[in-house]
């Protein structure tokens, strides 16, 4: 009678479970479907006096050739496609040696360097964007994509992301690794690369969203059409062509955004094994 009750509880409780997380769920879902749903309307159905959430005529075709060829959307998914690919590359680049000498190696002065890149960690963006648009003003690098690529080649992110991964790779790969005669940087090329792929995809896909959705960056540095990334190309949609229609609008913001679900989605199992591994060893 006693394992019945805990048995029954026990499904009561997975039962509820489930349901506050589809409930959570569907309230971060609901902008995303009314975005879709949204895309598929005619411009009379969009503002209506009752809730309709399908639409009564399928404007699948006018709305999306009207954000296709109205403005020069493509243009702006291949901007943020190169600039997200350029930063990413960069950012690889640099953290991979960082992070190796963080977990690996012992050089004076690593204790108050790490202390900097923590530090890094807790200023955002926001806060040094005056005095690097001024640097970048001298450099002669605003409006170009260089301003867009150059300020976020580093990543303390990254860095502390990888560092915890490598502090659980086994010194004894890395000590074989020397008595191979490979020194410091092909070993974190050769060795460490290779193990450590599923934390970089999980970086990687942090890196993507994040560049990809920036919209305050772009707006400050960039003032050519043709240079904006997708963010900043929907604002210009918007004003300059769509005005009130919404249904085009909402076509260009699912285009936008498809790039990201379909990162995720072929990603997803790799991005979970690579936070799980990050966060093995403090």
């Amino acid at each position: 009678m006693m394992l019945s009750s805990r048995l029954t509880r026990a499904i009561l409780f997975r039962a509820l479970r489930h349901l506050l997380l589809m409930a959570g769920a569907l309230v971060f879902l609901a902008p995303f479907i009314w975005m879709v749903l949204t895309s598929l309307k005619p411009v009379d159905e969009v503002f209506t006096r009752e809730l309709s959430l399908l639409p009564t005529r399928l404007a699948l075709v006018e709305n999306y050739t009207e954000a296709l060829t109205r403005v020069p959307l493509l243009r702006y998914l291949w901007n943020g496609l190169l600039v997200c690919a350029a930063i990413l590359v960069l950012q690889i680049v640099v953290l991979l040696p960082a992070a190796y000498a963080f977990a690996k190696l012992q050089f004076r002065g690593k204790t108050w360097a790490w202390r900097l890149v923590l530090l890094a960690l807790m200023i955002p963006h926001q806060a040094t964007a005056i005095p690097t648009y001024v640097l970048l003003h001298h450099l002669g690098l605003l409006n170009t994509l260089s301003a867009l690529i150059v300020p976020f080649s580093i990543s303390a992110f990254g860095i502390f992301l990888m560092r915890q991964f490598f502090r659980t790779v086994p010194d004894d790969l890395v000590h074989a690794a020397r008595l191979d005669g490979m020194g410091e940087f092909e070993l974190v090329w050769r060795v460490m690369l290779p193990t450590a792929m599923p934390a970089l995809f999980a970086f990687a896909i942090f890196s993507v969203v994040w560049h990809w959705n920036d919209y305050f960056w772009p707006l400050l540095v960039i003032s050519s059409p043709e240079l904006a990334t997708p963010p900043l190309g929907i604002m210009f949609f918007r004003n300059e062509e769509a005005g009130i229609n919404y249904g085009p609008l909402m076509a260009g913001t699912v285009l936008i955004t498809a790039p990201l679900l379909l990162l995720f989605i072929a990603a997803q199992k790799r991005f979970i094994e690579g936070v799980t591994l990050t966060g093995v060893k403090g």
